[in-house]
């Protein structure tokens, strides 16, 4: 007789097996049902974020306009659609389904995506809205001689909140990972970082400005100040020789001019005015504090600027809370804000002109260097009145300031610590190693040695390559500098003996003689330099943390000489950035005529690896 099971068995495992469809059956129902409750969110999203595009550039068109009632209406609208974004894509059913692989991924893009948009509109764009109509270009403008400080004291608050709003967001969408999103994702996550750093690149300055400002111009108190002119047609690391000072005096808001002077009007020097780092002396020498004209050999302008003060307080026993730097192609942007001025006996210095006269004209129509000095003071002087006394205009010259400071012609230093740590991190600092990309970023420093003034006629040009080919894996970086001479052929005896040196340093009368140095980020080596293929002698020294390849380069009346400097990275995590693919960048020197720099294809072979 066979075996069967009991009926009761046979019911208990039909039981089991429906509870167990049961269960199963549950979650596809809750798996789906979440599925289609993430794919409504995410359709809900797409459409808040699409919607609030056209409403970012609107609010940015309010703000430059100074609409404040419109920039209100419109940054509420954009803050509604930007909160249910991030709503939809915030809920705990959505926070789940980040956990499911290749899908995961693309939504916490989102999530972080829209997060991070209504963070900076609710911290930034709105708080930013209101203030339009209160702070607008005009509000840098003096009236009746003072600029308004209390109206930048006033907006302060709310430019460094919403400066930190953006910075901190920035760091957040950097970081979002996209190496497994889809491209509709990717480029939204692309876009809006681009659109952050293009918003702090505004708002940063215009945050430390207010900060700044004020306590600057006096609030506080009495400032004193230093305004110097680099003259780039004798190069200095930082632009040229220091040829004139102006103390300026400032007091709750009004700036005054107290006294100017030349080089010449401090004496012959025995020792440096205060004890050089150094590297600062194995390269450039104990002339670097002794003498105003040099003071600007070093690329560290804090440490130029604190040697003009100390020779300031020596010469004339005042102490100064900082120092300004400006050149005459800064100057000519200015004064496409100021209009014209007239200079001396009925000169005309125009935003056109004013290059060509200040570094080339003068030296050929004024023998005597007093007499020169005098008209570049001159100069300086109508210039600063104009400005003093608000007749400029206000859009006009902050762009020309922006522009200017962006091309490290105009540099700032502040002998308050606080004041210097706002000024640290932006191009006015004059240091290689402010800003985000300074652990991939080069200084390429030119000094003149031809003792003259021939650095009118010189052309500078820059490239950058990299190539990651070693076993170790730190990279490879050439820096190819290729220094060009526009001097005419008959310079030797056409151009005044002032403008060629007379061949009094040596060097032939027509010749651009330079030092080149080549600083490269702290933690690399210098592997060496050579011309047209064949190495060349090249000095190696460490100047504040940075290797340095320093040589001389002498051109005839138009030629040109390239030479490459050879560097190896830094080892560990500090090359991150060129594992990463990230360039390297470069400061140059500031001349009369812009530098170009630009990326050059790096291969192996090149290198011998």
């Amino acid at each position: 007789m066979s075996e069967t099971t009991p009926q009761p068995e046979r019911a208990k495992k039909r039981a089991r097996r429906r509870i167990i469809w049961m269960v199963v059956a549950g979650i596809v129902v809750i798996v789906l049902g979440c599925a289609v409750w993430t794919a409504v969110r995410a359709w809900n999203a797409k459409g808040q974020l699409e919607a609030s595009l056209p409403l970012i550039d609107k609010v940015q068109s309010q703000l430059s306009a100074g609409d404040a009632s419109g920039a209100k209406a419109t940054s509420a609208a954009l803050a509604q659609h930007l909160h249910a974004a991030r709503d939809d894509t915030s809920d705990p059913v959505w926070r789940a389904a980040e956990l499911i692989p290749m899908l995961g991924g693309n939504l916490s893009a989102v999530r972080q995506v829209a997060g991070a948009a209504s963070d900076v509109t609710d911290r930034a764009i709105v708080p930013l809205a209101g203030l339009a109509g209160t702070l607008d270009p005009s509000s840098f403008r003096p009236v009746d001689g003072r600029v308004p400080i209390q109206k930048l004291s006033a907006v302060a608050p709310a430019m460094t909140r919403a400066d930190a709003a953006l910075q901190s967001n920035i760091a957040i969408v950097g970081g979002i990972d996209t190496s497994s999103t889809i491209g509709p994702v990717t480029r939204a996550v692309q876009t809006l970082n681009t659109a952050l750093q293009k918003a702090a690149g505004v708002v940063d300055p215009a945050a430390r400005a207010t900060r700044l400002l004020p306590e600057m111009l006096g609030a506080d108190g009495p400032r004193d100040y230093l305004l110097v002119m680099q003259n780039n047609a004798e190069a200095r690391a930082t632009g040229g020789i220091v040829g004139a000072v102006a103390q300026l005096h400032a007091s709750d808001g009004a700036v005054t001019l107290v006294r100017q002077a030349s080089a010449t009007d401090f004496p012959a020097p025995s020792e440096p005015v205060k004890e050089l780092p150094s590297g600062t002396k194995a390269l450039y020498g104990d002339i670097t504090g002794e003498y105003l004209q040099d003071v600007t050999l070093t690329p560290n302008f804090p440490l130029s600027a604190s040697l003009v003060s100390a020779m300031w307080e020596k010469r004339y026993g005042t102490t100064v809370d900082g120092v300004f730097s400006i050149d005459p192609v800064a100057l000519s942007d200015v004064l496409a804000a100021t209009g014209p001025v007239v200079v001396g006996g009925g000169e005309q210095l125009t935003s056109e002109n004013v290059v060509q006269v200040l570094l080339s004209e003068t030296y050929a129509q004024i023998d005597d260097p007093q007499q020169q000095d005098a008209f570049f003071n001159a100069a300086a002087a109508a210039v600063f009145t104009k400005v003093a006394s608000g007749q400029f205009d206000p859009s006009t010259m902050i762009s020309a300031l922006a522009k200017a400071g962006d091309e490290r012609r105009i540099l700032l230093w502040s002998a308050d610590a606080r004041q210097q740590s706002l000024i640290a991190q932006t191009t006015l600092a004059g240091t290689l190693d402010s800003g985000t990309d300074a652990g991939r970023r080069f200084g390429v420093y030119l000094n003149d040695a031809t003792g003259a003034k021939m650095d009118y006629y010189l052309r500078t040009a820059v490239q950058l390559g990299q190539a990651t080919c070693r076993s170790d894996g730190r990279p490879d970086y050439v820096v190819r500098v290729t220094l060009t001479s526009s001097a005419p052929a008959d310079a030797g005896t056409s151009l005044p003996w002032y403008v060629t040196g007379g061949g009094l340093s040596g060097v032939t009368p027509g010749d651009i003689h330079t030092t080149v140095a080549v600083y490269a980020p702290k933690g690399s080596v210098v592997a060496g330099a050579s011309t047209g293929g064949a190495d060349v002698p090249v000095q190696r020294i460490t100047d504040d943390g940075h290797p340095v390849a320093h040589l001389q380069i002498n051109l005839n009346p138009g030629q040109s000489s390239t030479y490459e400097f050879h560097f190896i990275g830094a080892p560990g995590g500090q090359d991150a950035g060129a594992r990463a693919g990230a360039q390297p960048s470069a400061v140059v020197t500031p001349g009369v005529w812009p530098s170009t720099v630009s990326a050059a294809e790096l291969s192996c072979s090149q290198i011998g690896k």
